[in-house]
């Protein structure tokens, strides 16, 4: 896994490599362990790499040589899982290989069949390619787009990186947001398919190619979820598929040459990975790590997920340890701060992204790459928005809508607003239309049913507007402290297969992952199986609530301060004076508006107020 960036002009570029050397610096905590750059008269490429397989062999950009000069250059990002099987068909073609390294392979693949290679590919990438007698860059990123890639189009060519930050580096960007990518950081529980809140800077869609001549910029998919055709295999073919599905997915996903883990939170969907982790590797041990939280130092108080965990373990026999996290932890601004750099925005939500980034922080001191549960809800239908009435039936998006099936958190973040820029910036009818315009993607599939029909739009909705954000957060606060976060969910044969099932199967026995819990019956303990969802854990600790109102009433002493330029002068007040006890996630006006606070000092972003 690794950051990646670089640019194109095509009037020229002077010698000169230190507008490259300023944008891969800031992919440095994404690829620590080194650092690479190419050039010729019109293009940059530069990466930044955190060594995984073939730790030697694998330096970018790479090159292929047609005589004495490249034909093609490569800068990637990520994990091919079928990258050996390519290597052989390959082979087989006659091309000759010099590393071990599934970036070669990547390589070589481009070089045999062209852009039609993404076709073959297993596995989460992204990845610039630059073919130099053609003159052409080419953007690449994975089906699901579980690596990040982002651009900006210039008039004479294209900049592009793993993370805006890097595009930022570049003179000519900068973090201006229009009032469109206003709008866009009111609804953090929506990522909108290639937009960013950054004017002028867009993300490479999932399962999308650009490619970038002097004469023209052309983009299109190579994949989509909505494609999918219905699945009518029986209840005893689908259970099968799907176990043999993920443990292959997961056999894949083990590979590399540098200590690898899994998170275990003691729910279906880590323990399953867990457990088909073992498998692969004959009952020999797998490490794991689940997080926890203190509210004193002296008096331990576990979440809801710790005696899951502690039978987990005992089932599967892991070496496992528990990170456990104290309320001073989370409320560090260092913390706060290390996590809005991450995702360039301020984003976050209640203290999950600050736990989740200490806890990458702790499993990096052990392992460099770790196997994840995420995205099971949305392939398999886990969440309780998928099968809460209101929810289902409500004409936007379904945790984004007016039901306690995601606590209502849309509802309790864009309140904090001023109601004079949500209104004049028309924030509802922004979301409206963006909700029929995702709907407006889903064909109709013959003569199918109002209720089946529904549900394949939640479902498509699920892996197209919620699941990104997801994605995006994983990615990102695992990559800051140099660790890779693999998501056997997300394998897209799984995603194809499970996404053409009928309603009716996905949900056989009333409850939530049906298909999954089949699948998983005779690995998994029994009492995991039946645990109901769960949400990812937040602190108990009434002293980090404490410690963040204190923070957002010391940001609030400059009344005239950017705070007030955003936000209803009433909820700063009523944020910084009172927690919010039994809502699914707590602190979260106190949280986002922090987030803010960060990010504006930070970024300094001209913003449409």
């Amino acid at each position: 896994m690794c950051g990646i960036a670089g640019y194109l002009d095509y009037t020229g570029l002077p010698n000169d490599m230190g507008t490259l050397d300023r944008m891969i610096e800031t992919m440095f905590r994404r690829g620590p362990d080194a650092g690479g750059h190419w050039a010729d008269d019109f293009v940059r490429l530069g990466h930044r790499r955190l060594a995984i397989v073939d730790i030697e062999g694998g330096r970018q950009p790479m090159s292929l040589q047609r005589g004495d000069a490249p034909a093609l250059v490569l800068t990637y990002s990520g994990e091919l899982y079928n990258y050996r099987e390519l290597r052989t068909e390959l082979r087989d073609l006659g091309h000759r290989f010099d590393t071990e390294s599934d970036t070669e392979v990547v390589l070589a693949a481009w070089a045999a069949w062209g852009a039609e290679c993404v076709q073959r590919f297993n596995g989460m990438y992204a990845f610039a390619i630059w073919n130099a007698s053609q003159r052409q860059l080419w953007l690449v990123r994975d089906r699901l787009g579980i690596k990040p890639l982002y651009y900006k189009m210039t008039p004479n060519g294209i900049i592009f990186g793993s993370e805006p930050k890097a595009i930022l580096a570049h003179d000519a960007a900068s973090p201006r947001v229009d009032s469109e990518g206003l709008v866009q950081l009111m609804l953090p529980l929506l990522k909108l398919p290639g937009r960013t809140p950054y004017a002028g800077i867009r993300e490479v869609l999932p399962g999308h190619i650009i490619s970038r001549t002097s004469e023209r910029t052309r983009e299109y998919a190579y994949w989509s979820p909505a494609t999918t055709r219905t699945n009518r295999d029986t209840w005893g073919r689908v259970v099968g598929t799907v176990r043999e599905l993920l443990a292959d997915t997961v056999r894949r996903q083990m590979i590399a040459d540098v200590p690898l883990c899994t998170l275990l939170s003691g729910g279906l969907d880590s323990t399953a990975i867990t457990a088909l982790a073992r498998n692969a590797l004959h009952d020999k041990p797998v490490r794991s790590f689940s997080v926890d939280f203190v509210a004193d130092p002296s008096l331990a108080r576990s979440t809801e997920d710790a005696p899951y965990v502690i039978e987990a373990v005992r089932h599967l026999k892991t070496e496992h340890a528990n990170i456990v996290l104290h309320g001073s932890q989370l409320a560090s601004p260092e913390a706060r701060t290390a996590c809005v750099e991450a995702r360039d925005l301020p984003l976050g939500i209640g203290d999950l992204d600050i736990s989740l980034y200490l806890l990458c922080k702790a499993i990096k001191q052990h392992s460099t790459v770790a196997l994840s549960g995420e995205s099971a809800d949305e392939v398999f239908a886990g969440y309780r928005w998928f099968h809460h009435p209101d929810a289902v039936a409500a004409d936007t998006f379904p945790w984004m809508s007016d039901s306690p099936a995601h606590g209502r958190l849309h509802q309790r973040i864009v309140k904090l607003f001023r109601k004079d820029l949500v209104a004049r910036l028309g924030v509802g009818d922004y979301v409206a239309a963006e909700y029929e315009a995702a709907i407006a993607e889903v064909p109709r599939q013959g003569a199918e049913d109002a209720v089946e029909r529904r549900m394949r739009e939640v479902c498509h909705l699920a892996l197209t507007r919620f699941l990104p954000t997801l994605l995006d957060r994983k990615d990102r606060l695992s990559m800051a402290v140099g660790l890779e976060v693999r998501v056997p969910f997300c394998d897209h044969r799984l995603v194809d297969y499970v996404y053409g099932l009928p309603w009716a199967m996905k949900y056989a026995d009333s409850r939530e992952k049906s298909v999954l819990r089949a699948a998983m019956g005779d690995i998994v303990p029994e009492s995991i199986l039946m645990r109901p969802k769960s949400p990812y854990p937040t602190t108990p600790d009434p002293a980090y609530s404490e410690a963040i109102r204190k923070q957002l009433c010391d940001r609030l002493l400059d009344s005239n301060g950017p705070l007030f330029d955003l936000f209803d002068e009433d909820e700063l007040r009523i944020a910084a004076t009172a927690s919010e006890p039994g809502s699914l996630i707590g602190n979260v006006a106190s949280e986002v508006i922090l987030n803010f606070a960060h990010w504006l000092e930070i970024y300094q972003p001209t913003l449409p107020l």
